[in-house]
């Protein structure tokens, strides 16, 4: 007697979906077995935006903010060439002073997993690792975009097309200033991404400033309208992601005159010195920085501060939705991919064999024994 596991296309396909070449903080991986909520968080801002030692300062203050407010924060990066959900207090000073950190996008993940190599995820590349690990909440600064000009140079962040195609809900404070806004939120749109301004008003907001002179589409009154709307699209099993555009604090909103003036210089001097591609963000925040005197830094760190506030929020309240929903309408989205839970795959069956180990046998005819044997040999 033998058992058989039959395993069929589709069974196939969810192993291969849910082994993935994760591993997760302790602090993590308990939050996930006792279904506690998640916020996660990129790590380009650590390597990228900011100076060391500013860098892990506000990646500490980041990560307690959420703690604080009752949820687990989940910075993500590649060390050493594996994808790694939730930092220790080590690695994050690791990854604060490490030197040839790559930036880590959809097309560079496969790359710099295989070199061996670190990587700090971009927004793009930690949607992707939050939707590996099903985290469904990230907190960043802001989203990349159409870069201004972007219709002659094709410059188009990756962050855009992985909102598309991604089941994230994305914190942060719009899109950044230096990019081309209005075309972004076209861009958005024809991606079918939900993009919500937090608040009473649609203005989107623009990073530094409250104000982009562009409306969102929508509104969510607070954090509990957001992961609401989280939770519908969940329901309905959209595959596109969800933004919500957090203005900066009031009091340290930048001024849209003097920041666009300081914009305007940066890009000049980008032009002038050939900077291109992924090197053009960070050259533009650090020459925005030093035209502002560090204030734009400061306004950097402020609103990234109170995001991750209003992300721990949402996430707090997505997470009492998804447990209180009724086990049909839960989906596979939140009930196998818990690490408590057991994925049964396919089905088992047992094939019975016989086989005749005496020689000579010599079945009477007509007897029951000859029955037996010719429906055994289909005779």
């Amino acid at each position: 007697m033998a058992g058989l596991l039959k395993i069929s296309r589709r069974s196939l396909t969810l192993i291969r979906r849910y082994s993935t070449p994760l591993i997760y903080s302790d602090e993590v991986r308990t939050a996930k077995n006792d279904n506690k909520p998640i916020v996660a968080l990129e790590s380009t801002i650590i390597t990228h935006g900011m100076p060391y030692p500013k860098n892990l300062e506000t990646a500490l203050e980041v990560e307690n903010i959420i703690r604080n407010q009752g949820a687990v924060p989940a910075t993500i990066a590649i060390l050493k060439g594996q994808l790694t959900i939730g930092l220790t207090r080590t690695q994050l000073e690791y990854l604060a002073q490490a030197k040839d950190v790559i930036k880590a996008s959809r097309r560079d993940l496969a790359m710099v997993v295989a070199g061996k190599q670190d990587g700090a995820t971009t927004v793009a590349g930690t949607i992707i690792s939050a939707e590996l690990a099903d985290i469904p909440v990230f907190v960043t600064g802001g989203i990349g975009g159409v870069h201004r000009d972007g219709e002659k140079t094709l410059d188009v962040s990756a962050d855009l097309t992985e909102l598309g195609r991604s089941k994230t809900l994305v914190v942060c404070s719009g899109v950044k200033s230096i990019l081309d806004i209005g075309r972004t939120l076209e861009y958005l749109e024809t991606q079918g991404v939900t993009v919500c301004a937090l608040g009473e008003s649609k203005q989107f907001p623009a990073f530094y400033t409250r104000r982009s002179g562009f409306d969102a589409p929508y509104n969510v009154v607070d954090a509990e309208h957001a992961a609401s709307v989280l939770n519908a699209a969940r329901s309905l099993h959209l595959s596109s992601g969800i933004v919500v555009a957090v203005p900066v604090p009031e009091e340290r909103a930048m001024d849209e005159k003097k920041i666009e003036t300081a914009i305007s210089n940066a890009l000049k001097n980008a032009n002038e010195k050939g900077v291109r591609g992924k090197e053009i963000t960070p050259f533009l925040l650090a020459a925005v920085s030093k035209a502002t005197g560090g204030a734009s830094l400061d306004t950097n760190i402020a609103l990234i501060k109170n995001n991750a506030k209003v992300g721990a929020d949402i996430s707090i309240h997505y997470q009492k939705l998804r447990i209180n929903a009724p086990i049909q309408s839960r989906g596979l989205h939140t009930s196998c991919r818990r690490m408590s839970d057991v994925l049964v795959i396919g089905g088992a069956n047992v094939d019975r064999t016989y086989r005749i180990t005496e020689e000579n046998i010599q079945p009477r005819t007509g007897s029951m024994r000859e029955d037996r044997l010719k429906r055994i040999y289909n005779m």
